[in-house]
């Protein structure tokens, strides 16, 4: 028994998936600074790099340009050595992330400082002509961890991920299944969010490398740096971004090239911010779901319908505690902390919010998700949160805090109007004006920012 056993794990290990979807050798792959840069200059461009690496069991990948992450991401894979991940580019989250990964280096394109330690600048990338028509897509083991991404810690401490590149491909092809239906067989993609995070990874990193997308090798942050990014690459073209980005876009009035799909993940998409992206960009508003354990599995067009749709052959469970995923994706199934009601034979489900975010005070219910719902509500209030704080009082009830983003009103005023809707023991007992929430990077909300906020 033990030597067939031994002898199946050795057929999965041994077994190979490609680096990259390589038909077309001079299919275009990305577009950097104005370029289009071929899937045959890529790889040659990877190779050149892998051949540099030093031998370790995995890198930081800080690259900040797009492209360079993309290659160094693959040079990575090529030499067997997995892209840490972290949860931020501060120094203290690198320095914490290459603690707990002995004999790590870090891997970027910029000269930083500080550097951390063992930090190897990314090469000159040179195009040798020689190697362009003899290109041809590597294969990588199915089970090589390819990523460790982190949670954001909006929950508390960032929680290590390894991923497969098995696990990887089977979650690229969910996506592009997904953009397919609205966006074509081929489209270019630019995106505001970074490429260490999860929702990154799998939008702008993979769907280039697995199918035929076209990725903008920039990271826009400002409404015309967005609209000159997609002037820079053709149509049809889906923009990735979050509902911070959206909004700014939204109310900045910049112009936008058509657009085929708008895409977000990171956070709650309100409604009335969907109609009016859609209304402004004449382009359907998809959100995908997922974590940075699962990957995106389902997606919605919230203004057609509140329910998400599963990707195919994801199955979920509810749980009294959560929610039991079944996904191509995973080699076994998750547990969600994501309170769920299935609807259309278990194909389709609504959020009822998280089992950490579900309050009891005084013998009544209420979510942290919906608390944060009727405060976003409240006229003049253009960010918040609500949270539970972890400290209990003197009678062993944890209390409610917000925070809030509203210029005009002052904390009363904010409390005058919850008070319509939310029944008084859940409503926030310190609640405190700021000038802007502590997003990150992927508009999420760490925890110890958010308590350091409040003071």
């Amino acid at each position: 028994m033990a030597i067939v056993q031994d002898t199946c794990q050795y057929d999965e290990a041994a077994q190979m998936l490609p680096l990259l979807a390589m038909a077309d050798p001079q299919r275009t792959l990305a577009w950097r600074d104005g370029v289009a840069v071929s899937a045959a200059k890529f790889l040659d461009h990877v190779e050149q790099v892998a051949a540099r690496l030093p031998d370790a069991p995995s890198a930081v990948n800080l690259c900040e340009d797009r492209y360079a992450f993309l290659v160094a991401f693959c040079a990575l894979a090529r030499r067997g050595q997995a892209n840490l991940l972290p949860p931020s580019r501060a120094p203290q989250a690198v320095d914490e992330v290459m603690a707990a990964h002995p004999g790590c280096y870090a891997l970027g394109e910029q000269a930083l400082q500080p550097a951390p330690l063992g930090y190897l600048p990314l090469p000159l990338l040179e195009t040798r002509a020689a190697t362009l028509a003899t290109a041809v897509a590597p294969a990588i083991p199915a089970a090589q961890t390819v990523t460790v991404g982190y949670t954001s810690g909006s929950t508390g401490t960032p929680r290590a991920n390894a991923k497969s590149w098995r696990n990887l491909h089977a979650s690229t092809a969910g996506n592009l299944a997904m953009l397919h239906a609205v966006a074509g067989p081929a489209f270019a993609v630019v995106a505001t969010v970074p490429p260490q995070h999860t929702y990154g990874i799998e939008m702008s990193v993979l769907l280039p490398l697995l199918g035929a997308v076209a990725v903008h090798a920039g990271r826009p942050f400002f409404p015309a740096d967005v609209a000159a990014a997609l002037a820079e690459v053709p149509a049809p073209r889906v923009l990735v971004t979050t509902p911070v980005h959206l909004r700014a876009l939204v109310e900045s009035g910049v112009e936008l090239p058509p657009l085929t799909a708008v895409l977000s993940a990171t956070a709650a998409m309100p409604p009335a911010l969907a109609r009016a992206a859609e209304q402004r960009f004449g382009a359907p508003l998809l959100e995908v779901f997922g974590s940075t354990e699962t990957c995106a599995f389902a997606s919605r067009r919230l203004t057609v319908n509140e329910d998400w749709t599963l990707y195919p052959d994801v199955h979920l469970h509810p749980q009294p505690d959560g929610t039991r995923i079944e996904a191509p994706q995973l080699d076994v199934p998750a547990t969600l902390a994501d309170i769920v009601t299935l609807h259309d034979e278990g194909r389709r489900f609504r959020l009822c919010g998280r089992h950490a975010d579900l309050l009891e005070i005084a013998g009544k219910r209420a979510s942290l998700g919906d608390l944060t719902r009727r405060l976003l509500a409240v006229p003049g209030v253009q960010d918040g949160v609500v949270f539970q704080l972890e400290d209990a009082d003197a009678i062993g009830v944890r209390r409610i805090a917000a925070l809030a983003v509203a210029p005009a009103l002052d904390e009363a005023a904010i409390l005058d109007v919850l008070r319509q809707s939310v029944d008084p023991v859940f409503l926030p007992r310190r609640l405190r004006r700021v000038e802007a929430l502590p997003r990150n990077e992927t508009g999420k909300l760490p925890r110890a920012a958010l308590l350091a906020l409040l003071g």
